[in-house]
């Protein structure tokens, strides 16, 4: 009996069964094709369609016939001084929201996960910019940007400098324009990143505070060795996908400067929507959009790559 155990055994090892598609597959499928049929459609497609488009030379209401040109869109579109120019104050905006929206809404996290009276309340009103509608939210700040001594701002900054601020136009001055429109994405954007940093600090045990407590740390040390580590996963996320909407900048532009003053405030994706619209150059806006979908990804995947590596030292 036991030989012919020990021989159907080695049968089965030297040839194993084919995989069985089990029910629970077929579930785990079904709960993820809402998902995947979203992804075919409004990214897979989209992609590829660029993709063919940008090796063309397709230009709407042209008399000349559409031919495959290769890669001259893509040759074109680098040696473009307002595409570089777009390229550059993307990043720029990038360098700064990210990190300061990241820490504010840390910090803002924290405060709102102590026990404080009002609490509900103010996590609402720090998430309300977010539900509101961009443009709505741009015409606010047009009004608190309004150039002249009238304008809220400059009112407040010259009464904050005891009237040594010179009233200026932040959206019409290059050296203003970009500023102010990182300054009201921080403001609308930060509620949305707020609530991730609390679930993710709410998610930290508190046995490895009182520890902490016990051996003497205090409330920096604590910070810097319990909620940073316990927070790195979600500290991570939030900023992956802060970079990701850092990169997709287009209504305040559109709404707030049209990409002026002399290109200071505009963006790839305002440079590709115009290119592709208003001056109807298809074939060219398609290929800067297949290079912002690659920026993009490669931005994500060297962050992805990047949470692997701090994870597995950890």
């Amino acid at each position: 009996m036991g030989k012919q155990t020990e021989g159907r055994e080695r049968r089965e090892s030297e040839n194993p069964a084919k995989p069985v598609l089990r029910v629970r597959d077929v579930q785990g499928l079904g709960m993820a094709g809402p998902a995947l049929a979203g992804l075919l459609v409004f990214v897979a497609v989209p992609f590829v369609m660029a993709l063919i488009l940008s090796g063309t030379n397709l230009r709407m209401g042209s008399p000349l016939e559409t031919r495959f040109v290769g890669i001259d869109q893509y040759l074109r579109v680098l040696g473009d001084e307002a595409f570089r120019r777009a390229l550059v104050n993307n990043s720029v905006f990038a360098l700064v929201v990210v990190p300061l929206q990241t820490a504010l809404a840390l910090g803002l996290a924290l405060l709102l996960h102590r026990k404080m009276k009002g609490r509900v309340l103010f996590r609402t009103l720090f998430f309300m910019p977010v539900v509101f509608p961009m443009a709505l939210v741009a015409v606010v700040w047009q009004v608190l940007l309004a150039p002249g001594p009238d304008g809220l701002l400059n009112s407040l900054l010259g009464v904050l400098s005891f009237g040594a601020w010179v009233p200026r136009d932040f959206l019409r001055d290059p050296h203003f324009a970009l500023p102010a429109i990182m300054l009201m994405s921080v403001w609308q954007g930060v509620g949305f990143q707020m609530v991730i940093m609390l679930a993710g600090r709410q998610g930290v045990p508190e046995h490895l505070y009182e520890a902490a407590a016990v051996e003497g740390a205090g409330s920096w040390r604590q910070f810097l060795h319990v909620t940073l580590p316990g927070m790195r996963n979600t500290i991570f996320f939030v900023v992956v996908v802060t970079t990701i909407l850092a990169f997709r900048l287009f209504d305040q532009v559109d709404i707030l400067t049209q990409g002026g003053p002399q290109n200071a405030t505009t963006t790839v994706m305002y440079e590709a929507v115009r290119t592709t619209f208003a001056e109807a150059r298809v074939a060219r806006g398609a290929a800067m959009t297949v290079i912002f979908f690659l920026i993009v990804v490669a931005l994500a995947w060297a962050q992805r790559k990047l949470m692997r590596e701090e994870r597995e030292i950890a």
